[in-house]
Order: C-alpha cells, then sequence, then structure tokens
C-alpha cells in the first residue's frame, strides 16, 4: 500500500511539474545564416547600410521605427541608403558601395566567417560603423574581435522590471566632438539603461555621454558601473571607426528629436573619411 501510495505521488507531482513555455518567435525568430546577398540597387557617393538582421532577440517595433528614422535621417542628408534583413550583403563586393554600416539592433550570430572578415577588413581598411542599441546588448559573443576591439566592452545586463524604463540623466562629456554637437550638456530622458563589464579604452576610444547613476535607480545592484557609466562612446579601428549608442529601446524614442540628432551626428561623423578618427 505503501509503494502504491508512492507511486501515485509521483504520478502526480510529473503531471503538475511547470513547464517552461516556448519563447515567442516574434521576439526569437528561428535563427537563419544568410548566404545570397540581395540585390543592391544604384549607388552614389557616401550611401549607407541599414542591417537589421537578427539571430537573437528582436523586438519588431523598434527595428521598424529605427529603421524608418534611420532612413529619414539618411535621406536627409541626402545620401543614398539601403535597407536589408540579409546579413549575406556583408562581403567585399557589396560593402565596398557604402561609406557607413547601421547595425540597428542586430543580434545572435549572423556573419560567417567570410562575412566577418569582410565586414572587419571594410572597417579597418577605412569603414565607419554605427552600432544602435541592441547591436551592443548581446549577453555574450562568439565572434570575439566584435566585442572585445569594435565595442571594446561586453554587455552584462540592463534596468530590470519593475525598473525596466526609467528617467535618468545623461551628461555629455564632449559637447564640441562632431557626434555631441547640439546637444545639451545635461540630457534627461527615458529608456532601458545598459550596463558593460568595463569602461572601454585603447582603440583611441572616446567616451562622449554616460549615465548619471545618482538620477535614476541601476536595478539590480548588478548593473551598476559607478562614476563612470559610459552609454555612447566611439573607437577608431585602424583607418576606420566605430560608434557605439546603447540608447532606444522603445520605438517611439525614435521620434525624439534629439535621438535623431545624435543618431544623425553619428552617421555623419562616421562616413567622414577626410579627418583623423
Amino acid at each position: 500500500m505503501i509503494g502504491y501510495s508512492l507511486t501515485m505521488l509521483l504520478a502526480l507531482s510529473v503531471q503538475v511539474a511547470p513547464t517552461t513555455p516556448p519563447r515567442d518567435l516574434r521576439n526569437w525568430p528561428t535563427p537563419v545564416m544568410d548566404t545570397v546577398a540581395p540585390t543592391l540597387p544604384r549607388l552614389g557617393r557616401g550611401a549607407v547600410l541599414i542591417l537589421s538582421k537578427t539571430n537573437g532577440f528582436r523586438d519588431p517595433d523598434q527595428i521598424d521605427a529605427a529603421n524608418r528614422a534611420v532612413g529619414e535621417i539618411v535621406r536627409e542628408q541626402k545620401r543614398p541608403v539601403f535597407a536589408t534583413e540579409n546579413a549575406a550583403v556583408v562581403n567585399r563586393r557589396d560593402l565596398a558601395r557604402f561609406a557607413v554600416v547601421v547595425l540597428n539592433s542586430t543580434s545572435g550570430t549572423i556573419f560567417d566567417e567570410g562575412q566577418r572578415q569582410a565586414l572587419r577588413d571594410w572597417i579597418e581598411k577605412g569603414g565607419g560603423v554605427v552600432l544602435l542599441h541592441g547591436a551592443g546588448g548581446d549577453p555574450s559573443y562568439d565572434w570575439s574581435w566584435y566585442a572585445t576591439t569594435l565595442i571594446g566592452a561586453q554587455f552584462i545586463g540592463h534596468t530590470g522590471r519593475p525598473k525596466q524604463f526609467q528617467l535618468a540623466t545623461i551628461d555629455n562629456r564632449s559637447p564640441r566632438h562632431p557626434v555631441m554637437r547640439g546637444l545639451p550638456q545635461h540630457w534627461s530622458r527615458t529608456d532601458e539603461w545598459y550596463s558593460f563589464d568595463r569602461v572601454p579604452t585603447g582603440q583611441r576610444t572616446r567616451i562622449l555621454a554616460i549615465l548619471d547613476e545618482h538620477t535614476y535607480d541601476p536595478y539590480p545592484e548588478r548593473v551598476r558601473m559607478g562614476k563612470l557609466h559610459p552609454i555612447v562612446w566611439t573607437r577608431c579601428i585602424a583607418r576606420g571607426r566605430m560608434i557605439f549608442s546603447a540608447l532606444g529601446h522603445k520605438a517611439e524614442t525614435y521620434t525624439e528629436p534629439l535621438h535623431r540628432l545624435l543618431i544623425g551626428n553619428a552617421i555623419r561623423w562616421a562616413g567622414n573619411r577626410s579627418d583623423r578618427c
């Protein structure tokens, strides 16, 4: 009788054991590695490529809003623009047609070895790349060059629920830098705030903007970085240049005039090969 009771208890425990719900494919698409490049239109001088491929986390509303905003900003600068989700566009032939690549919240492993080498070579030979929000927000990277050399820091987390989105103050540390020109010395706005394992150094890094942690709650505690909490910075990669902005989680942030000014300044700076990085 005791053995029977134990058997019944085990059976019941199996029946009521919690199960992990499947991931929403809207936010976690099935990874696909692209091998056939898209057909490019005729492009003129100073063209900008917007790539928003995601093989990791994806916020479709944010990506759509950012793609639309970046396209508008680029056209206002009188530059040709091409937007795609196809990472196979990153090849030697096609990259040569662009002055700037904008990685819009790209995530996961999206480049094969040949594509990685093509992007690295293009940057090192003078290309400019702009990384927006999630393009620097993966918890780990299997391409070490991307995290350690291109970005210079590893994302470790962001403000979490119930305090995920908070009003905070950004301190403009380089108001005369082309990227920060026109932005206020102290800029208060609401976002999801990223943190990193270190303050990036080397590669002629310039920390352009930091978060004032006294103006919001770095929650959970592990996302606290202290006095120097970088949020926008540039790096020089051989003859090329990189700028990363961790701003812009919500779709509506891409209607903010100051955020759009920052993005426009970043694209203009990334494509400027006439002065030293």
